[in-house]
Formats: C-alpha cells, structure tokens, sequence
C-alpha cells in the first residue's frame, strides 16, 4: 500500500475514531455528578487522552517504522 493511501486510511480511521470518542465523552460527562471539580478533572484528562490510541494508527500511516 502506497504513502498516500495509507495517510488516507489513517485520516478516514482518526476521523471514526474522534467521532466515537466524542459521543462517548459527551455520554459519560453528562453522567457526573453536577460538580465543578469532577467536570474539570474528567474532561481535562479526556481531552489529552484522545491523542494515546492513535499514536498506532499514525505511526503505521507514517510508514509503520517505529522510531
């Protein structure tokens, strides 16, 4: 499989992903207890978690060498 398509794979694979992590993390959040702290705490660690599970899917896009 050549560069191009795997970057376009990979972008049509991250795009899946955002929008299923977003729909779950909307889903959850509104499942907290109404608490500031709990708000900022769950949705400061989903926010940079979302980068971790794709870190794969660019690695392999990029040409699947590991650095």
């Amino acid at each position: 499989m050549g560069l191009r398509t795997r970057r376009f794979v990979a972008m049509l694979g991250a795009l899946g992903f955002l929008a299923v992590y977003i729909w779950a993390v909307i889903a959850v959040g509104d499942r907290l207890p109404e608490n500031m702290w709990v708000d900022l705490l769950f949705y400061g660690v989903a926010g940079i978690a979302w980068g971790l599970p794709l870190i794969p899917l660019l690695n392999w896009a990029e040409g699947g060498k590991p650095k």
